[in-house]
């Protein structure tokens, strides 16, 4: 009877010491909710969530895509920082983790701990490492480096989930959008240039999935969520990402999603979150900046992701959104010319008519890739770049503090 007692108290206290670590790393799970009506919404606990979020990659003037923001002496998140929360920033995207984990850590805690920020933590799954997704050695390292990611920071309380990719549909099939295209001997053995790109995208998403597995098993307490671009291929992902939470989407459509929400429903039938919109901030055609027409679509836009939120009128199945962007990238229209990169370039790189202002543009070029920024940079003769906050700031400052 003794050693019955004795068990007993001492699986009571395995269990208490349970609860309270859990309670000192005091990460309330993070998951979804799903009505009887297929309504779905994001809780950190008992509380719901929508994400009002930016993408964040605050490179300097004078430096490029390398620029490791996490190790910055200057600590910009925290100038950042002091703005979003003003503004009514609750989330960051951002695209990978830096190349210190302490300090990865401590801009976490930062955000989280001084503005109530929560990050959304990235993971490129090698997309730049001359990528293979079908090769079994390029996988498994992939897959060990995300794996390693989550472990380090899955008890780091502005956790709020995990992103896998970035747009990777876009090496799937030849064309003038593809980036790093990967393929097999049997992939190029078919006729058909539909089935390669299926055939692609069924490895591809095969493995994203294969991923997410793997992390709940290690972290049950954040979803796990895939990053398309548009809602191309998506067909297949629905059938072989059963271990995906959310779906997420950069939508670039102009002023409005149009058939967006009620497509993503229809075919993956899960919550989705946009992890990129917005619109550049230079007329092309006047040849000006014109912030007047970037809050305008930007407006338009999160309040159709409102809409089609838990709590709106709309489909129903939007987690929220992250806009593209935070500041300014100079780097962005000839990444290999390094005197450009100090730079603010007013050229055109690409076309879309979805942002009719300027299409008219000389051939109809009218993106401007350096001038996606809700705040503006401007040079400063010592330290961190001068941000100033553009009329989309304060547009979604008023529509993210009500």
């Amino acid at each position: 009877m003794k050693k019955l007692f004795i068990t007993i108290i001492s699986v009571i206290l395995l269990v208490i010491l349970g609860y309270i670590m859990l309670s000192n790393a005091g990460i309330p799970k993070v998951y979804i909710k799903k009505s009887e009506s297929n309504r779905f919404q994001l809780m950190i606990g008992d509380k719901p969530y929508v994400v009002k979020g930016v993408v964040y990659s605050p490179v300097p003037i004078g430096g490029n895509h390398k620029y490791d923001f996490w190790s910055d002496p200057a600590k910009p998140h925290i100038y950042d920082g002091k703005l979003m929360k003003v503004m009514g920033v609750n989330t960051i995207r951002v695209y990978q983790p830096g190349e210190s984990e302490d300090v990865t850590k401590k801009v976490i805690k930062d955000l989280y701990g001084k503005f109530g920020i929560r990050t959304v933590m990235g993971h490129w799954l090698g997309f730049w490492d001359d990528p293979n997704y079908a090769d079994a050695a390029f996988r498994e390292k992939v897959k060990k480096d995300v794996l390693s990611m989550v472990e380090t920071y899955k008890n780091e309380k502005g956790i709020l989930c995990w992103i896998l990719g970035n747009e990777n549909n876009v090496s799937f099939s030849y064309g003038p959008q593809t980036i790093n295209l990967w393929t097999t001997t049997e992939i190029e053995n078919m006729n058909d240039p539909y089935l390669k790109r299926q055939a692609r995208a069924r490895i591809y998403y095969s493995f994203v999935n294969e991923v997410a597995k793997e992390i709940h098993k290690i972290d049950p307490n954040h979803p796990v969520l895939l990053a398309n671009a548009e809602l191309t291929d998506i067909d297949v992902a629905g059938e072989v990402t059963p271990d995906i939470d959310i779906l997420g989407c950069s939508i670039y459509r102009g002023k409005a999603f149009g058939s967006f929400f009620r497509e993503a429903d229809r075919k993956f039938k899960k919550p989705v979150l946009i992890t990129e919109f917005g619109c550049d901030r230079y007329n092309a055609f006047l040849d000006e900046e014109d912030e007047g027409i970037q809050a305008e679509f930007i407006e338009a836009e999160w309040k159709e992701i409102e809409k089609n939120t838990f709590s709106g009128n709309g489909v129903g199945n939007c987690l929220g959104g992250f806009v593209f962007e935070w500041t300014d990238e100079w780097w962005k229209f000839n990444e290999t010319y390094e005197y450009g990169w100090r730079i603010h370039d007013i050229a055109s790189s690409w076309s879309n008519g979805a942002y009719y202002f300027d299409i008219k543009a000389p051939q109809n070029l009218n993106i401007n890739e350096e001038w996606w920024g809700i705040c503006s940079l401007i040079k400063s003769k010592a330290g961190l770049d001068e941000r100033k906050p553009t009329k989309a700031y304060f547009v979604l400052k008023e529509l993210w503090k009500r």
